[in-house]
């Protein structure tokens, strides 16, 4: 028989990087969770992904019990990585801060592509080239499908 679950918590950790200190702490705490049993298994999980911000959708059922899934890093993280920026800019439509190649929108869009809602590469890509732009990054050269 299937256990029954009794909610969902998403948080965003460092890889290999989980300790019992808030945000993380608290969050699995007010919902009666083994904290240092996440932290462990959660760090075990990342190792190779150490440092890199990630997603991670944990589902907690009704014996206290949980399960996780980690996700891809965010768009915004892996484009501020691929223009060495540390933020954004604060007038996207005005102010550009970075810049980044077709090449490197391919590389995020096959990183991003199993938790984006896009079938095709060229639709990923369209996707990690809006949130670029929404962060005043300017995508250089032509885009691949206009050629």
């Amino acid at each position: 028989m299937a256990k029954e679950i009794d909610g969902y918590l998403k948080l965003q950790i460092r890889g290999g990087a989980a300790n019992p200190s808030p945000p993380v702490g608290p969050a699995l705490g007010s919902k009666g969770l083994n904290i240092m049993e996440f932290c462990k298994q959660f760090n075990a999980r990342t190792q190779e992904k150490k440092g890199q911000l990630l997603p991670v959708l944990v589902t907690i059922y009704k014996d206290k019990s949980f399960d996780f899934v980690v996700k891809t890093p965010p768009a915004p993280v892996l484009l501020m990585e691929a223009a060495k920026l540390k933020k954004g800019s604060a007038e996207s439509n005005r102010i550009k801060v970075g810049t980044v190649t077709w090449d490197q929108i391919k590389q995020i869009a096959e990183t991003k592509m199993p938790d984006l809602n896009a079938f095709k590469l060229e639709s990923a890509m369209k996707m990690v080239a809006g949130t670029a732009r929404s962060m005043g990054i300017k995508v250089s050269g032509r885009a691949p499908w206009n050629n």
